[in-house]
C-alpha cells in the first residue's frame, strides 16, 4: 500500500469527507530537506468534512495530523493541509 492510500485509508475512517484529494508533491521537491528518491514524502491535501464545524483551522489540522501521527516524520516530511466544512466548500465553489 502507498502512503497516498494509508492517508486516504485513515482520513476516510476519521472524517468521512465528502472531498478527499490527496496530492503527492513529492517529486516536486528533489534536493531538497526530507526528499528521498522513490519514496512519498511531500503530500497536498483538500478534506471537506462536516466534522470540522465549529472547529478552528489549527484545531483542524491537529485532528489530521494526529490521525496521521504514526506516518508524520517517516515517510511524510511536508503535508500541506486545506480542511474545510461544507458551507465553507460551497463558498469557495461559487466565488470560483
Amino acid at each position: 500500500m502507498t502512503v497516498a492510500e494509508i492517508i486516504r485509508q485513515k482520513l476516510e475512517a476519521a472524517f468521512a469527507p465528502l472531498v478527499l484529494e490527496i496530492e503527492d508533491q513529492s517529486h516536486k521537491h528533489q534536493g531538497h530537506a526530507g526528499h528521498r528518491p522513490g519514496v512519498e514524502t511531500h503530500f497536498d491535501v483538500k478534506i471537506v468534512s462536516a466534522a470540522f464545524a465549529g472547529v478552528m483551522r489549527v484545531q483542524r489540522h491537529r485532528m489530521v495530523t494526529n490521525v496521521l501521527k504514526d506516518e508524520i516524520g517517516n515517510p511524510v516530511h511536508a503535508l500541506a493541509l486545506k480542511t474545510l466544512t461544507p458551507d465553507e466548500a460551497a463558498k469557495a465553489d461559487a466565488s470560483v
